[in-house]
């Protein structure tokens, strides 16, 4: 072959080799600058759902989407997921990760719950060697540590105590803590790991800038195993308890985003959220499941201050108005 065809060939043959690295360093480089350009589906709710009338609405920055993963990650692990701040995943996909690199003890502490509210819902006495059972030979070592944990998780979730009875020891029963305020339980017919739902709900409003699109509430509650259109064996049906029953009872209040086209609808709390609870209180619970401090979500941090701040002033100013009403009628103001 010609000196000359063998330099064009050399030539040709480096043009394409120089042509297929350049491609294959922008393909690799492809799903990083994409997750960092276009964020999951569920982060961009967060971002374009705006607070409507009578909502208070919050920062809808990246500290919502990591309270969000936190406390979805929390739902099937013990430690909560440090996200980047400026990072918004997709909270199925950190659920499904979650659940996939999950250690095997946790899988054992789901299979305890599980156990546990069977039986809370039967009604029936929970004995140490039945749980023993639940856990898989090899880790019966462990079981200290797997019943501490379910524990934990049966509290935070579902509002539930594990109380020893008998003298042995060896013997227990599920009994309910305390509801949403100390006064009252969400209704006298509800049983009361119902109830425990309601916290996780309005915290998944809260930290949705105070409404959360009914989509975001089912994506949510789908990795508690609650879905909508399934009947549940503790929470009975998920749709007409969250849409109907909480409505009625005034937790929250379900209305469809105005101008939506189809119809899309959203969550917000009612006005007896507001009286028996809150944003302090919604978010120490969303921090205990997330095993981290309510002060690390920050703008939620602030929000939840400014809001006890205002209601201090506002309870101040009633007293004052009481203590002026009461002077002007000659009697002595009442101790507060």
């Amino acid at each position: 072959m010609p000196r000359g065809q063998k330099s064009k060939l050399r030539a040709r043959e480096k043009r394409r080799q120089a042509r297929e690295q350049n491609q294959g360093s922008q393909g690799a480089q492809d799903p990083a600058s994409e997750k960092e350009k276009s964020p999951s589906s569920s982060a961009a709710g967060l971002q374009s759902t705006n607070p409507g009338p009578g909502a208070v609405g919050g920062p809808q920055g990246p500290q919502r989407a990591q309270a969000t993963s936190s406390l979805a990650a929390a739902v099937s692990s013990d430690k909560g997921v440090k996200c980047p701040e400026k990072q918004r995943p997709d909270v199925s996909r950190l659920f499904v990760l979650e659940q996939a690199t999950q250690d095997p003890l946790n899988r054992m502490v789901n299979m305890l719950v599980h156990y546990l509210l069977y039986k809370y819902k039967t009604k029936e006495i929970i004995f140490k060697a039945d749980m023993l059972k639940v856990i898989n030979r090899k880790y019966k070592k462990h079981f200290p540590e797997i019943l501490q944990k379910a524990i934990e998780r049966t509290e935070l979730i579902f509002g539930l105590d594990l109380k020893e009875i008998g003298p042995s020891g060896h013997s227990y029963v599920l009994v309910t803590k305390l509801g949403l305020s100390s006064q009252e339980s969400v209704s006298e017919g509800w049983s009361f790991p119902k109830n425990g739902l309601l916290m996780p709900l309005l915290g998944v409003i809260f930290i949705n800038g105070n409404n959360a699109a009914e989509q975001d509430v089912w994506q949510f509650l789908g990795m508690l195993g609650v879905f909508d259109g399934k009947e549940h064996f503790i929470f009975g049906n998920p749709r007409k308890f969250i849409t109907k029953d909480l409505v009625r009872e005034g937790y929250v209040v379900y209305r469809q985003v105005a101008g939506s086209t189809p119809p899309r609808y959203e969550f917000l709390w009612g006005p007896r959220a507001y009286a028996e609870t809150s944003k302090m209180q919604v978010l120490k619970f969303l921090a205990k499941l997330s095993n981290t401090d309510p002060s690390s979500y920050t703008d939620l941090y602030e929000e939840a201050l400014k809001e006890e701040e205002e209601q201090a002033q506002a309870r101040s100013a009633a007293r004052a108005s009481r203590a002026l009403a009461a002077e002007a009628r000659g009697r002595k103001p009442s101790q507060q």
